[in-house]
Order: C-alpha cells, then structure tokens, then sequence
C-alpha cells in the first residue's frame, strides 16, 4: 500500500514500486549498489525514461561507458533516450594517453574542471526532476581522498535536494573497496544480486517510508527489468461459499466424504505410474464441467502428452480449453525462480477468475527454487493465498518408494494439505495392483478404508473397500483367514 505523506516518483520497473510502497518518495537521494552485470543501469534507465515521455528532462551522468554504448545498450532492451539528457565523463582512449604525461596530478587536475561542477552546470542548466550517477565508485576514483569526496558528494547530494531533484547513485561494491562508508548518501538503499537461486533485488532502506523488505526475484529480459515480488498472503483475502466440490467419480468422492472442499488444499500422493495426475485431471474436468475455470501447471510433462494421455484415458480436455475454462501451463522449472512461478500463478487468478489450481508436480517446483531449501516456505505462502482468495488447490506429489515402509510425503508437506489421497502399488498373489485410500480429512469424515485402483480408457476405477486383508500400506498385504 502506497503511504500517502510522499510524492512519489515511479521507478518505471514492473513490481519494484510494489515493494517501495508505491515509489521512491520525491526530491531525496537512493543508492542502488551491486556487482557488476547485476542491473543496476538498466535500472536507471527504467528510471529515468519512466518520466521523460511527459515532457521532463532526466538527466544521466555516466562515468564508465561511452554515451555509444550507453545508447546502444538502452535500444536492445527497448528504452528511447530521446528525452534523456546523457553527460558523458566516461574515460576515452584519448585521454588514457594524455594521462600518461600526467601521472605526478591529481585527476581533478589534468581534467580541468571537476566532474561534480560539470554535474552542477548540467544540472542547473536542464532543471532535471530525476538524475541517475552511474557509477559513484568510479566517481569516486578521481577524487584525491576519500574525505574529499565524501565532502564533494555530501555538497552535491545536499544541492539536488534544494532544487528537489530525485537522484539515484550506483555502487560497485568489491571485498578490496567496499561501498559501506557511500552509504550514507542515500535515503534509501536498493541492493542487486546475482547467484544460484538467480537475480534478486531486496530493498535496505527507506527512510522514513514503509517498504517491503526481504529479498526478492528480479529478471533482465527483452523489455529490461521486471521484478517479481514475494508473496505476502495475508495482503489478499476475498469472500467465497465454502461447499463441496466432486471429483466426477462417484467412488473417489465416496472416499473423499463427498469431495474436497472449495478453498482448501488437496494432497495426491504416490510413486511413478500409479495414477495420481489421472486423478488430478478428473478435479480439472469437473470443475470446468461447472463452469468454473482451473488451470494445472506442469513441471514434469509438456502440454501436448498430457492432453493425448488425458484423451486415451478417457478424460478429453479440448473441448475446456478452447472454451476457456482451462489453462494448461508448462512450466521450465530451472528457468523460472518461486517467486516468477507464484506471480504467473497470481495473474491467472486475478486475470482469469481461476478456481481451481492443479501443481502437477512439487518435485519439479522444488527445481524452480535451485537450491534444497525453502520449499516448504515458498508453497506455504503460494496455498495460503491461494486458500485466502478461495482457490481450490490440488498438489501432486511423487513419492520415491514403490513398496516398503509407508511415508505420507517425501516433502514433508503434508501440513499444508487439507485432504491428503495416498495411491499405492500392492504385490498380491504374485500381481501388481494399485490401492487408493484417504488418510487426511481436516473438514469432514472420510470412509477409513482402502480401495482397489485401476486405470482404463474410461478414466479411474475404484473397486469396492479392500477388505480380508493386513498391511496393505507395507505394499505386501496378507489375507487375514476368518474364523469359522
């Protein structure tokens, strides 16, 4: 939410204002630090080409690349400087050879002119609301000592605050020079990282502002910079009926005490092959057989095998599609970060009225945050605002175990489902057979027995209660003899 005691300034980036309460609060000065290669021009140019097609003129002063590049780099990504003002004290091939001449000066010196009264003249003879220093810690390399230009910037920062001018200072961090004592220039701190989990950008500071901290997804693409903020679920809430939702099978629903509920959390879970997007797909078809849309999003198997496999075992899904009350999505998990998923997952929602979400698998959403931790966090946060907007979510979990010792998840998430449907493969009598059977219900009763499973070109079918029998779960039952 926006805080309304500031103007603000837009910084351009799709998601970054989110995170700044609605902007950088106007006429103070932000620094923007990071590695190299981590956005942070990109950045300013988003910046500064947010205001320029209003008729401002934002001013840029590079002290690392040539204006050519500069221009160059911005037409790539798809940013028009034609309304940018650019001041170019980037070094030059020239001036690399005079230098050598002058080595006993200072820069200062041989430049003639210092850069921060070029900066001011600019300044003074544009009128900039917005101005972007990039780099300050190249900046800083032709300054005699580090007290002097801190002296400098300080002038500086204080002049552009009369004149209201939002400025924002690039840093270069580096473990030999770091950028702590630059710091203090700024009225809020913005950092960009780049690493294993990916791009991520995490607001520091914002002085007297709310912000949203924490660290958060960031992706450098063909239009720039786009930021993917974290889910917050307690920010979303809307009202829906709670009611029972059928699964279009008359058996399973029987299991299941008449279905899942409308805003909850349904777990599916069992090894490879035993049925359990079988299952899911039967959710998907009913729900669009109400009239409501749902969407399954697939980490571990393209589109196009997914809607023939469906065809074939009886549960044909074209007819949905193409009346928009499902969206199939692929999704390349080693592309996409957590939080890009839980943005795509928000936009379907929001866009499309989605009801039903089906994440087919939490294996594959594992791979999405690169790394082995946080997963219970990231689909935490992604179920509950999808429960809080009244969201049916149906998740689909492999387990690694074919027979043996029973586990309920290899994710230990079975916390977050209010349903949890465990499928099972069972030696008996020398045959492979498949079991179904419900081990949570947090909302009603469910029947406490289990069920023989078989899939054919209709679709499931579930046999009548398993019964005679002990240790099914071990996936090795013995027949119990009865007594005469």
């Amino acid at each position: 939410m926006a805080d309304e005691r500031f103007d603000r300034a837009g910084t351009g980036v799709p998601g970054l204002d989110e995170l700044l309460g609605g902007g950088l609060p106007t006429g103070r000065a932000y620094v923007l630090r990071g590695p190299p290669g981590t956005g942070k021009t990109i950045l300013g140019l988003h910046f500064l080409t947010a205001r320029a097609e209003t008729g401002e003129r934002p001013l840029f002063v590079g002290f690392e690349e040539p204006v050519e590049d500069i221009e160059r780099n911005a037409a790539s990504l798809g940013f028009d400087l034609d309304g940018v003002e650019i001041l170019d004290l980037s070094p030059t091939a020239d001036r690399f050879v005079e230098d050598r001449s002058y080595s006993a000066f200072e820069p200062a010196e041989v430049e003639g002119r210092e850069p921060a009264e070029q900066i001011v003249e600019a300044v003074r003879e544009r009128d900039p609301e917005r101005v972007v220093i990039d780099p300050l810690t190249q900046f800083r390399q032709l300054a005699p000592d580090d007290y002097q230009f801190r002296q400098e910037m300080a002038s500086l920062t204080a002049f552009l605050k009369d004149r209201d001018v939002t400025a924002l200072y690039t840093t270069q961090p580096t473990a030999s020079r770091p950028d702590d004592d630059l710091q203090f220039l700024g009225d809020g701190i913005i950092t960009l990282s780049r690493g294993q989990t990916g791009r991520r950008i995490a607001v520091e500071k914002l002085r007297g502002s709310t912000f949203r901290g924490g660290s958060h997804a960031m992706r450098i693409g063909g239009d720039g910079l786009t930021v993917y903020p974290s889910l917050v679920p307690g920010d979303y809430d809307r009202e829906f009926t709670s009611e029972t939702l059928s699964s279009g099978v008359d058996e399973l629903d029987s299991l299941l005490g008449g279905g899942i509920e409308r805003g909850t959390v349904a777990l599916i879970t069992g090894p490879s092959g035993v049925g359990k997007t079988t299952t899911g797909s039967h959710f998907l078809r009913q729900s669009a057989a109400r009239g409501e849309r749902a969407t399954v999003y697939l980490f571990e198997e393209p589109a196009k095998q997914f809607r023939h496999r469906s065809a074939s075992l009886g549960i044909p899904l074209d007819e949905p599609i193409e009346d928009g009350l499902l969206g199939i999505d692929p999704v390349e998990p080693m592309n996409l970060s957590a939080d890009e998923f839980a943005h795509r997952v928000r936009t379907d929602v929001e866009a499309n009225d989605t009801e039903l979400v089906m994440i087919d698998g939490t294996a594959g959403y594992r791979l999405s945050l690169r790394d082995d931790d946080g997963l219970t966090e990231h689909l935490h946060a992604l179920c509950r605002y999808l429960r809080n907007v009244g969201v049916t979510v149906v998740l689909v979990e492999e387990q690694q175990r074919i027979t043996g010792e029973f586990s309920t998840t290899q994710e230990n998430i079975s916390y977050l489902a209010d349903s949890v449907l465990f499928l099972r493969y069972l030696e008996l009598s020398g045959e492979i057979r498949k079991s179904v059977g419900v081990l949570k219900k947090r909302l009603s009763g469910f029947e406490p027995t289990l069920r023989e499973l078989s899939i054919d070109s209709d679709g499931l079918e579930i046999g009548e209660p398993m019964t005679g029998l002990r240790g099914i779960l071990t996936g090795t039952p013995e027949r119990v003899e009865r007594d005469s």
